[in-house]
């Protein structure tokens, strides 16, 4: 890689280490291609579930292997990173590769070749896809340009997930790391008490949010302005056109792959506050969002399959900050792995409590108050950890 100019003159150069590493995100919308690819040429129907495979299998491995980086880019660098437009295109060419895959799952789900377990699990393989697409979506709909905005709506379509567009940009990057937050998740909480919660929880306050802004104004919810609405239509309108097209026969994968999909995105979202609360000043207010109240990963293999997704103290520091611009803390806290690992640990609650419950503990010194519990247990580890209820 050549060196760059960093702008403070010709002896000041710095070369981004990853440049090229951020195609590998595009590997994961090529997952249903490989999957057919596989399942065609050997027979073996094991591959239809190669997105499932990858995700919780081969990554979590390579995190291991390949390991971390903790470097940061200079400061002097942030403007001319940013502004760099092949870093965009890494995350623009994820969209047609992501729709042409939900193309290809729709042919197979309408073919008579294919059994329903093959078809079961190329719908979890394309719900991957889409799962980690809301991530796509993520870093798409946290800009200013417009063009960028529409795009991240069009990423959430395939999964039916349009209002996280504005819970998440509006909503939990308020109330993060508070007891208010749906999208938090607290001590003790298993996920999968967390998923209802948070996927209600988000829409509920997504709907919230845009009715009040359109209070506002003057209008009611009921309008083509609501964010959540539109975000809502471009879902209907994609699975109408692909049941004209295809038949009603892909509806039930079309739902498994959306459902799949939108569970990824809140294991991740289960993962990234665990335990961590931000503290009431004596006015009443929270105190501000700080690289403590984020759990990060510097594993390099998760972090270029999810365009920096994990140093995401300073997402939430700096939320418009490009993903190939993100810094690393020394005070953030750090996950033990990279997501592809913890998210397998935080299916099976013992192991993820086993793992996670003494870093939270360790994070605040020993003093569990200073965490956020999950009410239902909060007796109880109060008393386990040796503090006043």
């Amino acid at each position: 890689m050549a060196a760059v100019d960093a702008g403070r003159g010709p002896e000041t150069a710095w070369r981004d280490p990853k440049k090229y590493l951020w195609l590998l995100g595009l590997f994961v919308p090529s997952f249903p291609f490989l999957s057919f690819g596989l399942a065609e040429a050997t027979g073996l129907g094991v591959f239809w579930w190669s997105g499932l495979i990858l995700l919780f299998v081969l990554f979590p491995v390579l995190d291991q292997f390949i390991g971390k980086d903790s470097a940061n880019p200079p400061d002097s660098v942030l403007a001319w990173l940013e502004a760099q437009k092949y870093y965009r295109w890494c995350t623009y060419l994820f969209l047609p590769l992501q729709y042409a895959g939900l193309l290809l799952g729709c042919a197979v789900w309408t073919s008579a070749a294919y059994g329903v377990a093959d078809k079961i699990g190329f719908a979890l393989t394309i719900g991957v896809v889409g799962g980690l697409g809301i991530n796509t979506a993520h870093e798409l709909g946290h800009k200013k340009d417009k063009l960028e905005r529409w795009l991240s709506k069009i990423a959430l379509a395939q999964t039916a997930y349009g209002h996280f567009f504005i819970e998440h940009n509006r909503g939990h990057h308020v109330r993060v790391a508070t007891p208010e937050d749906p999208a938090s998740s607290r001590l003790g909480e298993t996920f999968w008490a967390f998923l209802p919660r948070s996927v209600w929880g988000s829409f509920r306050s997504g709907w919230g949010l845009e009715k009040r802004r359109l209070g506002r104004t003057g209008r009611g919810p009921w309008t083509p302005r609501n964010d959540v609405l539109n975000a809502w239509a471009m879902t209907f309108a994609l699975y109408a056109v692909l049941v004209v097209g295809f038949g009603p026969g892909i509806l039930p994968y079309l739902l498994v792959q959306a459902v799949f999909g939108f569970s990824l995105l809140e294991v991740v979202n289960y993962l990234e506050h665990y335990g961590l609360l931000r503290q009431r000043r004596d006015n009443g207010r929270y105190e501000r969002c700080a690289p403590r109240h984020s759990w990060n990963s510097n594993n390099i293999a998760s972090n270029v399959l999810l365009y920096h997704l994990q140093r995401h103290s300073d997402h939430h520091a700096n939320p418009t900050r490009r993903y190939q611009a993100l810094r690393h803390f020394d005070e953030a806290p750090e996950l033990p792995s990279g997501y592809a690992t913890m998210i397998v640990l935080a299916y099976f609650p013992p192991l993820w409590r086993r793992v996670m419950d003494r870093r939270v503990l360790a994070h605040y010194d020993g003093d569990v108050t200073r965490a956020n519990i999950q009410p239902g247990r909060r007796a109880k580890l109060l008393a386990k950890y040796g503090a006043a209820a």
